[in-house]
């Protein structure tokens, strides 16, 4: 694993300092370039450096209007939770007060649309208050917990400014109307809901948990105990600052002297992936190199775990049978259809028809050739979980013939197996309307283990 330097060790670079003196800053804290910068003695190009993967890695948040504020990495699973700062940015709001309350998630909003007595029942700690210019309001809500968010871009008196900033709990100001923020505010929540079901690798690997690597001058011997004790044959290879610079494998061990180095024989350049990419790409990365074991890295190559293809499909497959939570385009696009068994001399099999509705137009009024494709494609993936009860992940798909459909139209989606195998499927997918064949392709996609 990674080594972490402490400040004062030869071996810490400014970079890396930067980072610590950040994560050392108490949650809220505004910070700036130049004021670290002249702090740290360091030049304000390599703090900017440092404040952008801070920013990736959730250590801080750079908001419009508000600046660069120490924040609280956010866990995965309240990514349906917004915060006060988010809020703030997607409804182009100002902050004037209770700017160190930015980083408080919210559990609900409130629209403030009734007598005062009566919205106080709904107001509660943790909730935001949506209303217009009404001041003994905006005291009496940030009074019970609430953060403030003011529309129709009236301001807040300087009182409530003070109350706000005394209790840490954020007012905002946005140009736009109640109706329009609360719309804005749901769209982000909901689009949330969706990405919470997308696993990453950061969800499935336990960085905490030390990996089996072998160091540069380990030799062949020290490769061949290390594959008898864990059973396993493939091993990063990383340097004294925990960077991965090579693989060790079975296939490079071979022939070789028992006493070689191992970096003398490795595998240079392997493959490795970021800990935020879908366990989905990791598994085609994986099926594509004919891998079974993918190191995880940071941007600067220190080794942070490792996942084997058996845990990337196991999670596949977990995340196959879990409930939909929002919808996405696919599944908007495919509400409409349905499976029919069809069965004649010469054709047998499952076909899904549906109508082109006119959300699926494109730039002549006609159903959209992107659209075309994605429903093809939607229809393979249907008819193997329905038949195989797997998955795929498309590795080629070539529509070769494709004609204008019209709106409204009624279309039946025909994906016949070509070859249909443990590792892969190759299907051909015809659609056709009223005046017959309207959209043909050919995909082959590497299938996943059963469910």
């Amino acid at each position: 694993m990674s080594t972490i330097h402490e400040p004062g060790n030869d071996t810490t670079t400014k970079h890396e300092l930067i980072l610590q003196h950040i994560q050392g800053l108490k949650i809220g804290t505004k910070i700036s370039v130049r004021a670290i910068a002249k702090e740290l003695s360091v030049s304000e190009g390599t703090v900017y450096k440092a404040f952008k993967e801070a920013e990736a890695s959730g250590l801080v948040s750079t908001k419009e209007r508000i600046g660069t504020v120490r924040i609280d990495r956010k866990r995965r699973d309240a990514l349906d939770q917004l915060t006060f700062g988010e809020v703030a940015q997607i409804v182009e709001g100002r902050l004037f007060g209770g700017g160190e309350g930015l980083d408080k998630t919210l559990h609900k909003f409130v629209i403030g649309a009734m007598e005062l007595e009566a919205m106080l029942r709904y107001i509660d700690q943790g909730s935001l208050l949506i209303v217009g210019n009404r001041v003994n309001v905006h005291r009496r809500a940030l009074e019970q917990g609430a953060g403030v968010l003011i529309t129709g871009g009236f301001e807040p008196s300087e009182e409530v400014i003070a109350l706000a900033d005394e209790l840490s709990l954020p007012i905002l100001s946005s140009r736009h109307d109640t109706y329009t923020v609360a719309s804005m505010i749901n769209r982000a929540m909901y689009d949330r809901l969706i990405k919470r079901k997308i696993m990453l690798i950061e969800d499935i690997v336990t960085f905490s948990r030390p990996a089996d690597v072998l160091r540069t001058g380990a030799t062949v011997t020290d490769y061949n105990r290390l594959s008898k004790e864990t059973g396993y044959s493939r091993f990063p290879v990383v340097d004294d600052r925990g960077r991965v610079i090579g693989m060790m494998t079975a296939k490079d061990a071979v022939g070789s002297k028992e006493d070689i180095a191992v970096d003398k024989v490795m595998t240079r350049q392997p493959i490795t992936a970021a800990p935020n990419i879908t366990v989905t790409s990791a598994a085609h990365t994986m099926a594509a190199e004919g891998i079974d074991l993918l190191p995880i890295v940071d941007r600067h190559r220190k080794l942070l775990g490792v996942v084997t293809r058996q845990e990337v499909l196991d999670a596949m497959r977990f995340a196959g049978k879990q409930p939909e939570s929002g919808q996405t385009f696919e599944d908007l696009m495919w509400a409409g259809f349905i499976q029919t068994e069809e069965s004649s001399q010469d054709d047998a099999g499952i076909s899904y028809k549906g109508a082109i509705t006119p959300q699926m137009s494109g730039a002549l009024g006609m159903a959209s050739e992107g659209l075309l494709t994605t429903l093809m494609a939607q229809a393979a993936r249907r008819m193997i979980r329905d038949t195989g009860k797997r998955d795929f992940l498309l590795e080629s798909m070539t529509s070769y013939y494709v004609r204008p459909v019209q709106i409204d139209s009624e279309i039946t989606i025909k994906p016949r197996p070509l070859e249909l195998s443990r590792k892969f499927s190759k299907l051909e997918i015809e659609v056709l309307d009223r005046q017959g064949l309207a959209a043909k392709a050919m995909l082959t996609a590497q299938m996943i283990d059963p469910y």
